[in-house]
């Protein structure tokens, strides 16, 4: 089943046409890769679905039209998101930062514990004190705690340390085999890879391919993913 569904999504910022027909849909437990060079578009197709910036076309997520939500219905709609950059609320502790959003769900702070054991050892630390790596698991976490049906992953491992990298891969593969749809936005295509059931590639605003991680060619790559 369809879970979101874009097509045809048209953005821009102020005069300055960003987005000119993006098209993308996510099944239930299903993880899409939305990928393409720096500047194609992928952040601002994530703004649109969670709504911190106004898009024409179609999209729907779980049968709703988000066009006509907040982006704080979107969030309680069942979309989480981790943003790039982590965005922890930097003065409140680690416990703060998991309960300060949660909802009830399967989610609780027993699963986030389990996922990024750091986190219970570090629960009553400022979440401005963690290490890169540790606010990455932080925001992750934050988001699971909203229970969401799907998380988007804005650069998850963005900057970190290959055993970090590791570390968050490992989750993501995790939070797969339970069930959870995912939409991933990362620069690594071999980390992807293994988690991944199709991309989507952007160039300039537009959806210019789609398929299986398997055909994605060194032709495809060098083409579209400057790889």
């Amino acid at each position: 089943m369809t879970l979101l569904d874009l097509r045809g999504v048209t953005a821009a910022y102020g005069h300055v046409q960003a987005l000119f027909g993006v098209d993308l849909a996510v099944a239930e437990g299903e993880a899409v890769a939305l990928m393409g060079r720096n500047g194609m578009g992928k952040t601002t197709t994530v703004r649109c679905l969670t709504r911190m910036m106004p898009a024409g076309g179609v999209l729907d997520f779980a049968g709703r039209d988000l066009r006509a939500l907040a982006s704080h219905d979107a969030a309680r709609l069942g979309i989480g998101l981790v943003p790039e950059g982590r965005r922890i609320f930097a003065g409140l502790t680690v416990r703060e930062n998991l309960t300060v959003a949660a909802r009830r769900g399967p989610w609780g702070l027993a699963g986030v514990h389990d996922l990024f054991p750091v986190l219970a050892e570090r629960a009553g630390q400022a979440g401005g004190t963690l290490s890169g790596g540790e606010q990455q698991m932080l925001a992750i976490g934050r988001a699971l705690m909203t229970n969401p049906r799907l998380l988007v992953l804005d650069e998850a491992t963005e900057g970190l340390a290959p055993v970090i990298r590791a570390q968050i891969w490992d989750a993501v593969g995790r939070l797969k085999a339970a069930g959870l749809a995912l939409l991933l936005i990362d620069k690594s295509l071999a980390e992807m890879r293994s988690v991944m059931d199709r991309a989507v590639i952007l160039e300039r605003g537009r959806s210019v391919w789609a398929g299986a991680p398997e055909e994605i060619t060194g032709q495809v790559a060098a083409r579209y993913l400057g790889v």
